[in-house]
């Protein structure tokens, strides 16, 4: 997928997709002296932010990291607020995501959520299906690894099935049945809060994009903020493997 886009994601200044993870919302209410639920609450407003800012500029996918399947091991308490929370955001803010042709959906596995949570997650879904503008894409209960396992699993199914054989499994076959194979790879990945890891994030989609690392907490993530992050992307050489000479043929072709 990456050699299909070199040629326009060389020419362009704003990443086509961009996925965040959107990291401490603690530690901005910790040092507020304020509890961590807090944090969370003014991180919605910074989504908000992002995401408008996105639509403005032209990004065609957003992508944001809200709750990793490793976050289930956090205080039971905290994991509950945060359950509410996506409940009231989803049902707050999908009335204002159609009205601004953002379409959403969710990815990751469903199955931990309550029924309630995930009946909301469909009707957001359906209620935005038809939008054209900006794709909004929630990772929720989703990890890297999970993803290439489910779509290994729905892989050896069809070998199981006699559609394929072992040898037919290749890496485009595979991509097929990764979360977002429908949408561009990942052209920049943000995290924000200092720290310089992708925690088990999109880690088959994220193998060419560029990273950017920001000391700014998320709650503090703002439009300059996100202009900062693509005034870095553009300085970038998107090679995907070639040298910098067979690069300059390309765009020069």
């Amino acid at each position: 997928m990456a050699d299909n886009t070199q040629s326009s994601q060389t020419e362009r200044r704003v990443p086509r997709h961009v996925v965040i993870i959107m990291d401490g919302n603690g530690r901005w209410a910790k040092k507020r002296l304020m509890p961590r639920v807090a944090g969370h609450r003014a991180g919605v407003d910074s989504v908000r932010r992002t995401v408008q800012h996105c639509a403005k500029l032209g990004v065609e996918a957003l992508t944001l990291f809200a709750f990793s399947s490793e976050n289930w091991r956090r205080p039971e308490k905290e994991v509950g607020l945060l359950m509410e929370l996506f409940m009231t955001a989803l049902k707050k803010e999908t009335r204002k995501l159609k009205e601004n042709g953002v379409r959403l959906r969710v990815i990751g596995d469903r199955s931990r959520f309550s029924e309630k949570l995930r009946k909301q997650m469909d009707e957001a879904e359906a209620y935005t299906a038809d939008s054209q503008g900006l794709n909004l894409v929630i990772a929720a209960n989703y990890g890297g690894r999970w993803d290439i396992a489910q779509a290994a699993q729905q892989v050896a199914s069809l070998v199981e099935q006699g559609k394929l054989t072992a040898s037919d499994v290749t890496e485009d076959v595979l991509a097929q049945h990764m979360c977002m194979a429908d949408l561009p790879e990942p052209d920049l990945l943000i995290r924000t809060s200092g720290e310089q890891r992708i925690s088990n994030f999109l880690l088959w989609q994220c193998a060419y994009s560029e990273f950017y690392f920001t000391d700014t907490m998320w709650p503090d993530f703002d439009e300059a903020a996100l202009d900062a992050a693509f005034e870095y992307y553009a300085t970038r050489e998107r090679r995907f493997g070639r040298t910098g000479e067979q690069l300059e043929q390309v765009q020069s072709a």
